[in-house]
This record gives structure tokens, C-alpha cells and sequence, in this order.
């Protein structure tokens, strides 16, 4: 991804800039680029929060995944004679 410098920024826009980072608890790099995508119009797609609940929901590796699906494989047979 690009990086792109904006220089001249006035003290004003700073402070407005600074405070909205810290009140809304994202990095001033966050912030800026969403103030310049919805300038832009391109905010409309609502935002990927996923990451910020990883920690509730937990991430599993690869690894984890197979064990778990190998633990519960014999739930996925179905006995027919359950269905009559």
C-alpha cells in the first residue's frame, strides 16, 4: 500500500484530527483515511470491525480446526434409523 505526506496542516486541523483519534480510540493514520475516503465518497461500505472482537471469539489455527473436526467427526453420521 502507498504512503502518501501531507504537509501544511494547520494547528487547527491538527488539534481536530488528534482529538478525534483519541476519542474514537483509532491511530491519527486510521482517522485521516477515513476522513479522506469518505471525502472521496468511498465510506459508503460499512467498516471490517472483525478484528476487534477476535479476543471474544477466538481464532483458530489450522491445526486447531482439524483436531476439532476430528473430535467431532462421529456427530456428522447420521443413523438412519434414527429418521423413521
Amino acid at each position: 500500500m502507498k504512503s502518501i505526506s501531507v504537509h501544511g496542516i494547520d494547528e487547527e486541523m491538527e488539534k481536530a484530527i488528534l482529538e478525534r483519534a483519541k476519542n474514537e480510540g483509532k491511530s491519527v493514520n486510521k482517522v485521516v483515511k477515513e476522513l479522506i475516503a469518505k471525502a472521496l465518497g468511498l465510506g459508503d461500505k460499512p467498516p471490517d470491525n472483525r478484528a476487534e472482537f477476535a479476543d471474544l471469539c477466538g481464532v483458530w489455527t489450522e491445526a486447531e480446526a482439524a483436531e476439532f473436526l476430528a473430535l467431532i467427526a462421529d456427530l456428522e453420521i447420521t443413523d438412519a434409523k434414527d429418521w423413521q
